[in-house]
């Protein structure tokens, strides 16, 4: 039924710091502009999630990470495409970010209020899991 959309390849970031979540809001002039998501992106010909992550994190909010784990996928119909949103646990080596090429707003927050905020459907599967004790 859905093998007629075209499958995008997302990894995001799942950071805990001193049990606060990071969440990141889309610029305005973006696709999905105003939305929360967790940080990440697009996965390049030949990366692994892993691989795409770290690039993208260090691209987008000037800040290194390893990854830890996996949280969950989950595929999600955006349009006329599917978004398959890896979800990896990472950790900081270093600062926390400050600012990002591709967020106007990075919020640390606690996990009983990541639903409160308005997400990306892509992002909502990892929200619920996170908002109902799975660890980061």
């Amino acid at each position: 039924m859905l093998d007629h959309l075209a499958t995008l390849h997302v990894a995001a970031a799942i950071i805990e710091q001193n049990g606060l979540i990071l969440a990141c809001r889309r610029n305005h002039d973006r696709v999905l502009g105003g939305k929360w998501e967790f940080p990440g992106g697009k996965l390049e010909p030949g990366e692994s999630p892993g691989q795409a992550l770290v690039r993208e994190i260090r691209e987008e909010l000037g800040v290194h990470v390893v990854v830890t784990g996996e949280l969950t996928t989950d595929d999600t119909i955006v349009g006329d495409q599917i978004i398959r949103l890896i979800c990896l646990r990472a950790e900081l080596l270093g600062p926390r970010p400050t600012n990002s090429t591709d967020h106007d707003a990075l919020r640390w927050v606690d996990r009983e209020q990541l639903p409160g905020l308005d997400w990306a459907d892509a992002d909502l599967p990892a929200v619920g899991l996170l908002a109902n004790g799975a660890t980061a």
